[in-house]
């Protein structure tokens, strides 16, 4: 097991949950995906007929949220991805799930998490950070094959713009924007497999390790 925690960062679709999951998996770190924690923020606003744009109603969905609220997978569909990208855009929303993650990421032991601002905010200090990103069109394909397995018929025109409208929502908003930190490293996974990414991050990872046991001596 490794004693530190892991940041994988990355858009939409992007691939950062599979190399994150895989990370963890691989080192036997406990894994949290962050999106989920939005994406149930979204649902239970939903859920309460409101509006996942509506800030108050966001906020108090988020401070009433528990980890364990964050695991069904009925948070996987277009509908709760987009109720997220919109919750997200709260700084109250954000502010509440906070010391949340803080929590999950200082662990001992050490922790992996994905998300957009994991590297930025959450732990800025992590000695291990990726950046996943894709273009565009590739992502809105994963998304798109994603989303049938559901059972969702999107076309996928229609998961392209989706795509699209979030990365700019999630870069554009003023509270924790999505943006790579600066000393994160990137991984482009567009013409990569799955395999592939996941030798790709086990070796940053590595070296990653191998400069942070150095510098505690």
């Amino acid at each position: 097991m490794l004693d530190f925690m892991i940041a994988v960062d990355g858009p939409a679709a992007s691939g950062k949950g599979t190399v994150a999951s895989g990370l963890a998996r691989r080192y036997g770190l406990p894994y949290l995906d962050t999106g989920t924690l939005y994406r149930a923020v979204g649902v239970a606003v939903l859920a309460a007929g409101a509006s996942p744009a509506d800030a108050v109603a966001a906020e108090a969905a988020a401070r009433a949220l528990r980890l364990e609220d964050a695991a069904p997978e009925s948070l996987r569909t277009a509908a709760a991805g987009e109720a997220a990208s919109q919750a997200a855009a709260h700084p109250g929303v954000r502010q509440a799930l906070l010391e949340l993650q803080r929590a999950f990421a200082g662990q001992p032991g050490g922790a992996v998490l994905d998300g957009r601002d994991i590297g930025t905010v959450i732990a800025p200090e992590a000695p291990a950070k990726l950046f996943v990103t894709a273009a565009p069109e590739v992502r809105a394909e994963r998304r798109w094959k994603q989303l049938r397995g559901h059972g969702e018929r999107l076309d996928y025109a229609t998961v392209l713009d989706d795509i699209r409208r979030r990365d700019e929502r999630d870069r554009g908003r003023a509270a924790a924007p999505l943006v790579q930190a600066a000393d994160a490293v990137l991984l482009d996974t567009s013409e990569m497999s799955i395999s592939e990414t996941a030798d790709a991050a086990r070796r940053i990872v590595e070296a990653a390790r191998a400069r942070w046991e150095a510098s505690r001596g």
